[in-house]
């Protein structure tokens, strides 16, 4: 059973290649304009993913963005902490004796203090949705998750689904960073200005929520590239 909770901390990237990169010239890494209503196509092998997405306008629409952009990096899922209470238990109650230690009720009691531990970083992390702007470019601050979804859990179905559709990812981003001096590749015009970012996904490419935003800032060019492994 995987367990996945809204508070994990960033799963490590591949050990080759670091998570900024100098940007490529454009005879390197041709650079591919998101296609509004594009999905995205996981890749046959599972891994973690590198994107750049570069995004230029105008300064203040730029600067808009960016604002926009930022928030705590934390979708505030529902978590059904009866069931992975009771998951928990089943677990470990399943293992059998020896190597198995603990009792039933031991099994019990490490299932309860599990799901408290849960119920508390799950708190935690939800109370910095709308207060913390770590994250300089929050899929859910662009793009809310709707409540009715969040109710659902982040393994539901449904909620895989909808993530699917309006964000191409069915994960938020992980180690978001600024890049440092992005460029177009090209001079910009007067009054223009250029924003960077970087990410991992779990081997998907998050085109849906980029033809979403470039709709909704129809001023900015949206680019992403999606970083060869090393």
């Amino acid at each position: 059973m995987e367990l996945r909770f809204p508070w994990e901390a960033d799963t490590p990237p591949p050990a080759a290649g670091p998570a900024v990169e100098p940007e490529p010239s454009p005879e390197s890494a041709p650079a591919t304009t998101i296609p509004r209503g594009r999905r995205a196509v996981p890749a046959a092998e599972p891994g973690w993913r590198c994107h750049h997405l570069t995004v230029s306008g105008p300064a203040a629409d730029v600067a808009a963005f960016a604002g926009a952009a930022r928030g705590a990096g934390v979708t505030p899922w529902q978590l059904d902490l009866a069931a992975l209470e009771e998951d928990v238990f089943n677990l470990a109650a399943a293992q059998p004796v020896p190597p198995r230690t603990l009792t039933i009720d031991g099994c019990r009691i490490l299932a309860r203090q599990f799901r408290a531990r849960v119920e508390a970083r799950q708190a935690k992390a939800a109370a910095l949705v709308g207060c913390s702007r770590a994250c300089p470019f929050d899929l859910h601050a662009l793009l809310p998750v709707p409540s009715a979804i969040l109710q659902l859990g982040p393994t539901h179905l449904t909620a895989l689904a909808w993530l699917s559709a309006q964000w191409g990812v069915t994960d938020r981003l992980r180690q978001v960073a600024e890049r440092p001096r992005p460029t177009t590749g090209r001079r910009l015009p007067a009054g223009h200005a250029v924003a960077g970012y970087s990410f991992f996904t779990a081997d998907e490419t998050p085109h849906a929520a980029i033809a979403a935003l470039g709709a909704r800032w129809p001023a900015l060019r949206f680019v992403l590239r999606p970083r060869p492994r090393g």
